[in-house]
């Protein structure tokens, strides 16, 4: 395995004893810190090696015989070095920092993979995976294998451009929290990418806000979408689609008025991992499904 390759990798941390991972013979003890990673460690048949994961990694469903180490943005660097990893792979909302710090300085090799919101952010992360884990000639499989799949999902949707519906991604995992989506997040990448434009941001996004913000009823009726997307996690949280709809603001918008509100498993929709084209296509036929009604 060469080190020179993984370094010019775009976007790839390695942190100071990656070396001695990378050069390294015998079984890895490898700790996965986000459910996209783990995705494609499964994916990428090298899952023999996992010996723990965090509480996002939920697919496929023998993962959660694995030892848990927590969530993502809440790690405890004990919890995590008892385990006795030999290579911790993390996305880089992985925290809190004070903890990234004290995993980096404890010499067990940390490989920080950013989360990006794009398809070619997910071809990254599978090589960069397949070199950390010795599984290159996968990689390369399942990376052509995507891109045609994707090809093939993204085509039709491409052709449409311009003709799709507005929508507002809700995110309302706990009842006091009603967020919306603006830019530069996995939502607003997905609703583009399913040929939908975010009625928060204007028709090319470039208006706005970015990140997540509270929902408020003014935002609401002002962005006048036709579908409302949430996550299956969001909608069982609030109590479902009737609850939904009695959202501050949703009942006076199209979406309300034709009770359309679609959900998605979260990790599905906004993980960016190998199955990003199954939930494109998915998102894509249940919008047009609903649009038709």
């Amino acid at each position: 395995m060469q080190l020179a390759g993984l370094a010019g990798l775009a976007g790839f941390s390695l942190l100071p004893s990656f070396a001695q991972a990378a050069t390294g013979k015998g079984k890895q003890r490898i700790i996965s810190v986000g459910g996209a990673i783990t995705e494609i460690i499964f994916a990428l048949n090298a899952s023999n090696d996992l010996v723990a994961v965090d509480t996002t990694s939920n697919f496929p469903e023998s993962v959660q015989k694995l030892p848990n180490v927590g969530y993502a943005r809440a790690l405890s660097a004990e919890g995590v070095l008892a385990l006795a990893p030999t290579q911790i792979i993390a996305s880089e909302d992985a925290g809190p920092p004070a903890v990234i710090r004290q995993l980096t300085s404890s010499g067990i090799p940390l490989a920080v993979l950013p989360a990006h919101h794009k398809f070619e952010g997910v071809l990254d992360r599978i090589k960069q995976i397949g070199e950390l884990t010795g599984t290159q000639a996968q990689a390369a499989t399942l990376m052509q294998s995507l891109q045609q799949e994707w090809t093939r999902v993204r085509t039709p949707i491409e052709q449409r451009k311009g003709k799709g519906p507005k929508a507002v991604f809700i995110l309302a995992h706990a009842p006091n929290q009603i967020m919306v989506a603006g830019r530069e997040t996995a939502a607003h990448a997905v609703l583009e990418y399913a040929g939908a434009s975010n009625a928060l941001t204007g028709a090319n996004g470039s208006s706005g806000f970015s990140g997540y913000k509270p929902l408020t009823p003014e935002a609401m009726i002002a962005a006048q979408p036709d579908i409302i997307l949430v996550t299956d996690q969001g909608l069982k949280a609030s109590g479902g689609i009737e609850s939904v709809l009695k959202l501050p603001g949703v009942e006076q918008t199209p979406a309300g008025r034709k009770r359309r509100v679609l959900s998605q498993e979260a990790m599905l929709m906004l993980g960016f991992g190998p199955r990003l084209p199954s939930a494109i296509s998915q998102l894509d036929s249940a919008i047009i499904k609903a649009m038709q009604a």
